[in-house]
């Protein structure tokens, strides 16, 4: 091993000490840096070279996927897929899956969000699509409140619409939502509640269903809107970001609607420059909120910071869900930065001269202890090893963002995690074993051939994300069914995909997955 590689890593150990470490028992020194790998079946396609990675090869001959422990059973790509994804099942039995598409491109064949019934898992079937204000592109906003049998979504037009909220009813055919709202909330002259300018990027629901959060990542401000009337739905409060040089992102809310479990979306200048000043301020990480006046419907509800946890291994920080592991709470938490940033060429070489995590990656946060937050593990791939880099260099020529980073996750059952299951753009989607949260083992893994042609509802052009035959972004949540031993998602250009688990690697004993427990 070279000198350099030598400082590295061990400037990696430091950043990770500092942080949280690498875990939280006494034998913190020999748990792997890496998430142990998958073994997979005879008959699949496992990944030939690092564990995460698609290599360059593969990428110019056109990439044809990899599969570990999940076989495809159905597939419904239409106009292909955006940022996120969700679901409900209703009390006919059917189970109905819901994902955003980008507006764009205006030469589609069917614009918004795409209604499709996966009762029958082998054959997809999209019945209807929604076209209302917010839903012709929610972006990260799209989510199901089961409580009270809600789809909900802000304007978020290219991560930055607004003002309108978009409120349905799916207590019936699942299949058929019920407009129920598209209002605008925030209006300046005050006639839906506090007078601001709504922007929308991400939403999650209270799980009473009563509050509807919206983020913007524009102007650094956040809304609680009112859904208790579900045809007038209302904006009781807002504040502002104080993280210097950050932003909000997606959030969480706690089963009692008092706590915000937020993340701190960190910008890469404050770092000043990741390779030589590893002492600036870290600004990425988790803010936790006190929503308790907000819930109550106080006037003038204030909102009250209870701790932050911050860290430099990662930044653009993503979302959060609260879980209890062996009935002990945890927060999942994943980033959409690596360590440099999004991760630009120079980003990437950035990170890799300091020792650290080039690619973004998801984390285990105990928070037993609210006001003292701790990392006590972490989902890297090979990919995110810095002794990696120069392997992995090659892939990113042409690419500017996102490549082997993470986006979005899923647990099986939020009130008895044992699964996760997370979104890694070019590196597919990720399941994992988390039954022991200090040592998270990856069970499968299912990376999507690349296609020809870009589908005209997805975002995969972002900044030259997107070449002919290269890997697809996978980046949308991920949703678990242990009942079928299947799992869900939509990844940007191949659209809705149904898998189904092999080789008997799930579901655990355990496991479960009640309706609306994953995200």
């Amino acid at each position: 091993m070279s000198k350099t590689a030598i400082v590295a890593l061990s400037a990696l150990s430091l950043v990770l000490g500092a942080c949280g470490g690498g875990g939280g028992s006494a034998d913190s020194g020999s748990i792997p840096l890496t998430v142990p790998k998958a073994s997979c079946g005879s008959s699949d396609k496992p990944e030939s070279g690092l564990q995460g990675q698609v290599p360059a090869a593969m990428r110019q001959a056109g990439f044809n996927g990899f599969n570990c422990n999940l076989d495809v059973v159905g597939q419904s790509r239409g106009d292909g897929g955006s940022w996120q994804t969700t679901q409900f099942r209703d009390k006919s039995g059917r189970t109905c899956a819901y994902h955003d598409t980008s507006i764009a491109t205006a030469n589609r064949t069917h614009l918004g969000v795409p209604v499709v019934d996966i009762s029958n898992p082998s054959s997809p079937a999209p019945t209807a699509y929604l076209t209302t204000t917010a839903m012709l592109d929610p972006w990260e906003s799209l989510k199901v409140n089961e409580r009270r049998q809600l789809l909900g979504a802000i304007n978020a037009a290219l991560g930055r619409g607004g003002p309108e909220v978009d409120l349905y009813d799916l207590s019936g055919d699942c299949r058929f939502p019920q407009l129920l709202a598209s209002v605008a909330v925030g209006k300046s002259d005050g006639s839906t509640g506090i007078p601001a300018n709504v922007i929308g990027h991400e939403g999650a629901w209270a799980p009473d269903g009563l509050t509807y959060y919206a983020g913007s990542t524009v102007n650094s401000e956040l809304y609680a809107v009112d859904t208790t009337n579900t045809t007038k739905p209302n904006l009781v409060a807002k504040w502002k970001w104080t993280m210097d040089g950050a932003t909000v992102h997606g959030f969480s809310i706690s089963d009692d609607g008092k706590r915000g479990y937020f993340t701190s979306l960190g910008s890469v200048a404050s770092f000043g420059g990741v390779a030589d000043n590893l002492s600036a301020p870290a600004n990425n990480g988790l803010i936790i909120y006190d929503l308790s006046e907000v819930q109550a419907r106080k006037a003038n509800a204030q909102v009250t910071e209870v701790s932050r946890l911050l860290w430099r291994d990662g930044s653009a920080a993503q979302h959060t869900i609260p879980v209890k592991i062996g009935g002990k709470p945890y927060l999942i938490f994943a980033d959409e930065g690596g360590s440099g940033g999004v991760t630009s060429p120079t980003q990437f070489n950035n990170a890799c001269a300091a020792g650290l995590p080039p690619f973004p990656m998801a984390r285990i946060i105990d928070i037993a202890d609210e006001k003292n937050p701790k990392i006590v593990s972490r989902l890297m791939l090979e990919t995110h090893d810095p002794k990696n880099c120069d392997a992995i260099r090659p892939d990113l020529v042409g690419l500017a963002v996102f490549t082997y980073g993470s986006h979005y996750c899923s647990v099986d059952n939020k009130q008895s995690a044992t699964t996760l299951a997370c979104s890694y753009f070019n590196s597919g989607v990720r399941i994992f074993d988390i039954r022991n949260p200090e040592r998270p083992k990856e069970i499968a893994y299912y990376n999507p051939p690349g296609v020809k042609n870009q589908s005209p509802g997805s975002n995969h052009s972002v900044a030259r994300g997107f070449i002919v035959g290269g890997p697809d972004w996978c980046s949308a949540q991920v949703h678990l069914d242990a009942a079928r031993g299947l799992v869900w998602t939509a990844c940007q250009d191949n659209g809705l995909i149904v898998l189904k688990f092999t080789n008997g690697v799930w579901p655990f004993a355990e496991t479960s997955t009640p309706a609306g427990q994953q995200n």
